[in-house]
């Protein structure tokens, strides 16, 4: 099955990732089974959430529904079989040195793939993400070499690549498009309207090598659930608290002058975050993520999954989309992982400096690194 317009990440309902408060292993499979029924048939999980926890509660959510009912999306790249999590940082990617040398990464992602097929009670999936990958990832013949024998051995149907956590990469995931444009079939992307930058910078890339884009964080941290609002508690480990001091404010301010525009297309602010993101030609998918907020104002996470399920067909005027880039431009607000001007030191798992070959992607797609990925 192709993937759906609207998807249902695994990092929601802060069972795996902390954002509001923690469903439990029914509760959230209530969830599922409700996105499920009301039309939304993309899941998207990965193989590192809770350590195959995420792919064993999809699996049993998902058990006994028609196979080619609903699209599974997996992800592998991190290696928690032999590596050590860092705390915070998490685990290795599989390409770590530490781990395994090149000849040994076709046989890590074939066991890592056909492990993650066995907890999601399938045989396939329709696509598949490398996920979180570190310089080699992006650039490795060797990796991309073996995820192709995936496909060939019909373990996905569909192939990806998924950066992040944090934003940038954006010279990365070009220079794979355009090198593994043969393989890459979608490639997963930051993207809202108060979000625009450095997403958008792929953007070119991916309709000329004719990638398709899966938006997340689509709802910016929740402010488009609109049950955010300035003074809003976030608890002690809630993924947002990385967030720099005053964001809820700043963004909230920003959502109030791009109300009335959702309200003329006769959409929630969730709906004309997701809708916005569609009008990109390349996006042909949605995850935000869904968060059931504290308190007893906080809006239901089932309604939540109800406004994505529904988003009508949208045409933004263009004095509409002048207005969203002005109240939304966040363009150098924030220092980017990946290939950028900034890093000069030994490469990271995450972030690494610029070379001649980043250098010319750049130059090929009018971006001045100096000043288009830089904090000002």
């Amino acid at each position: 099955m192709p993937l759906t317009q609207t998807a249902f990440g695994m990092w929601s309902a802060g069972r795996f990732m902390h954002f509001g408060e923690a469903f439990d292993d029914a509760r959230f499979v209530e969830a599922i089974h409700f996105a499920y029924e009301k039309g939304i048939r993309t899941f998207v999980t990965a193989d590192v959430y809770g350590a195959g926890e995420s792919d064993t509660l999809l699996g049993q959510a998902l058990e006994g529904l028609p196979r080619d009912s609903y699209c599974l999306v997996g992800a592998v790249g991190h290696d928690f079989y032999e590596g050590q999590r860092d705390g915070s940082k998490g685990f290795p990617r599989f390409t770590d040195p530490a781990l395994r040398s090149p000849d040994a990464y076709a046989d890590y992602l074939r066991t890592a793939t056909e492990k993650s097929l066995a907890r999601c009670q399938s045989d396939h999936f329709d696509l598949l993400l490398l996920h979180n990958p570190d310089q080699i990832g992006y650039t490795s013949e060797t990796v991309w070499d073996g995820l192709a024998q995936l496909k060939t051995a019909g373990l996905t149907t569909q192939l990806g690549l998924a950066p992040g956590p944090a934003n940038g990469f954006a010279l990365d995931v070009i220079q794979a498009l355009e090198r593994f444009s043969v393989l890459i079939d979608w490639a997963m992307i930051i993207l809202n309207p108060l979000e625009p930058w450095p997403g958008r910078l792929c953007l070119p890339a991916a309709e000329k090598t004719q990638t398709k884009i899966l938006t997340r964080v689509a709802d910016y941290g929740g402010l488009f659930h609109d049950d955010v609002k300035p003074g809003h508690q976030f608890a002690p480990r809630d993924h947002r608290t990385y967030r720099p001091a005053g964001w809820v404010e700043a963004g909230c301010e920003k959502i109030e002058r791009l109300r009335s525009i959702a309200d003329a297309h006769g959409l929630t602010l969730l709906q004309f975050a997701c809708a916005w993101n569609l009008h990109h030609t390349p996006v042909a998918s949605v995850v935000p993520t869904l968060i059931q907020e504290p308190g007893p104002t906080a809006k239901p996470l089932q309604a939540k999954i109800e406004e994505l399920a529904n988003i009508p067909e949208v045409h933004f005027t263009a004095a509409e989309l002048d207005t969203i880039q002005e109240i939304g431009d966040n363009t150098n607000s924030m220092s980017l992982k990946g290939g950028n001007p900034e890093h000069t030191d030994e490469p990271l798992p995450d972030r690494w400096s610029l070379n001649p070959i980043l250098d010319a992607v750049a130059s090929r797609w009018n971006i001045d690194p100096a000043r288009d990925l830089v904090k000002i």
